[in-house]
């Protein structure tokens, strides 16, 4: 079931590792490329967050792929003629590195189904419902990542099984994002039908993931009914660990915010504001503890994660699962 992701990729092991925002830093995704997984370039992150090169930064990546595969994500989100000229330019610079697996989000990804088929490139995209698999699909997509209702970032409301029945006829591979915190969560998902597994919260509390200490410790001490969503972050529902911050400060943006995010023609600039401010608390907060550094991203996969390990033993023991529940069935 995994071998036409494996195709798409270049991976060795239907596994990826999500981009993430600030959290996708260079160390994180080396790593994981080494060990033969995807690992998926938040341009935002390693350029914004970290103060990275990213023609440079993917060079690098490349040297260290070892039967791994380098992803990009492209937020395609019009927020504004900025925005949209700064990632074009981005995913410039991808392909004339040899990026050819890409995942969208956010957006119509046609424009970069149309650059990326034109070199021999796959895009998957994001998506939580089948409206908008649907869309994605007349867009010319190759793949869907499948966010279920336990993903951190922007989850969906569907739980993964239901999810995978709502799309499964749809012809193209799909990949569970949401809820996978250890191996057994892993084979679980390829159990049900799905070609891979998208982490995120998992690959933060790792020693190549470069947050702080307290981040990583807050996400072994969670459990899943420590998860809640919050608007305050990026204008959309965005899951976090409850702490002391986000239950002073609330989870819901307020009136004149909420209005505009339901406006037609005032909500694409009200999310870009949003962005715009988190990119700076976000920043401040992964490096320190304490002010916005309580704004931590996780999904309900924490109740699987019971230690900070490094990106090797975690793939090791991913990979193992899946040769054990191979050898199993066979």
């Amino acid at each position: 079931m995994t071998n036409q992701f494996l195709e798409d990729t270049g991976a060795t092991i239907p596994l990826i590792c999500g981009a993430m925002y600030p959290c996708s830093n260079n160390e994180l995704i080396a790593a994981v490329v080494e060990q033969g997984a995807v690992a998926v370039v938040q341009p935002l992150s390693t350029v914004f967050a970290h103060g990275q090169d990213l023609r440079q930064s993917l060079q690098h990546f490349k040297e260290c792929s070892q039967g791994g595969a380098i992803g990009f994500n492209a937020l395609v989100e019009k927020s504004s003629k900025v925005y949209e000229n700064r990632m074009r330019a981005w995913i410039d610079i991808a392909l004339e590195e040899g990026v050819r697996f890409f995942i969208t989000a956010l957006g119509n990804p046609k424009w970069v189904v149309e650059k990326a088929h034109a070199v021999g490139g796959v895009v998957y995209h994001d998506v939580t419902e089948r409206k908008w698999a649907e869309k994605a699909l007349e867009a010319g997509v190759d793949g869907l990542i499948c966010v279920n209702g336990r993903a951190g970032g922007h989850a969906g409301t569907k739980q993964m099984a239901e999810l995978y029945e709502s799309l499964s006829d749809l012809g193209v591979p799909l990949v569970a994002a949401g809820g996978v915190g250890c191996p057994t969560d892993f084979t679980d998902a390829l159990a049900l039908g799905y070609q891979a597994v998208q982490l995120g919260t998992r690959f933060i509390a790792s020693n190549e993931c470069d947050v702080h200490e307290d981040y990583k410790q807050a996400i072994v001490d969670a459990d899943e009914d420590d998860i809640v969503l919050t608007r305050r972050i990026s204008g959309v529902p965005v899951s976090v660990i409850e702490t002391e911050f986000v239950k002073k400060v609330g989870t819901e943006a307020g009136p004149i915010a909420s209005w505009m995010l339901q406006h037609p023609r005032f909500k694409h600039w009200m999310r870009g504001w949003y962005a715009a401010r988190s990119i700076f608390k976000l920043k401040k907060g992964m490096s320190r503890s304490g002010g916005y550094n309580d704004y931590w991203q996780a999904g309900r996969s924490v109740a699987g994660i019971d230690r900070v390990e490094p990106v090797a033993e975690i793939i090791e023991a991913y990979a193992a699962a899946l040769e054990a529940g191979q050898r199993s069935a066979s």
